[in-house]
């Protein structure tokens, strides 16, 4: 059994904002499947077998800055490792449109990720960081970045990239991390 975790904030003043990047690659993810999302420990969730390994999906309904408190809920009760986790996240330092796959490492300075990693006293687990950064962030503070909404230009580029984050979905549910990130980040 695995755990997909989309970070964002909850909320409709939330949604389609850069720091909900995770919420949205989740649900491009189950765009065409008929999905039902139950609420347990701080967050939204589902189960799907992909090639005979159980996933669970989570998207945790804390602000981003409290999300380990529902990945710990879930890593706990379903005796999850950290590196049977996969965080899907903003990454400001990444232009738009780009990804990185990475087993472990710092936050960056990402709050949720910061989070997390207090949670799971550890920062070896898998991570999938989508780039963000545009133009615009050179016009307003960073708050008021991630916090923004993406221009129709910036959207084509994010649709663009959601086979392939649906892709390594699919690859990481029955494949070692080590595979899924050799096979993805030399596509880049």
């Amino acid at each position: 059994m695995k755990l997909i975790v989309g970070l964002g904030n909850y909320g409709n003043e939330y949604k389609n904002t850069r720091h909900n990047i995770g919420f949205r690659f989740i649900d491009s993810y189950f765009s065409n499947q008929n999905i039902i999302w139950k609420n347990k420990f701080k967050g939204l969730y589902c189960e799907k077998t992909i090639n005979g390994e159980k996933i669970i999906f989570l998207k945790p309904q804390t602000y981003m800055n409290l999300s380990g408190e529902s990945v710990i809920l879930f890593s706990k009760y379903y005796k999850i490792k950290p590196e049977e986790i996969l965080i899907i996240s903003d990454d400001l330092a990444l232009p738009l449109g780009t990804y990185r796959l990475r087993s472990q490492g710092s936050s960056g300075g990402h709050n949720g990720l910061k989070n997390i990693e207090e949670y799971l006293r550890t920062n070896k687990y898998n991570r999938l960081r989508i780039g963000i950064n545009s133009e615009l962030r050179n016009t307003m503070d960073q708050i008021s970045f991630v916090l923004s909404k993406f221009s129709l230009e910036e959207e084509k580029k994010l649709i663009e990239l959601e086979p392939i984050v649906n892709n390594i979905i699919d690859d990481y549910a029955n494949k070692s991390f080590d595979i899924v990130m050799n096979k993805y980040n030399r596509r880049k």
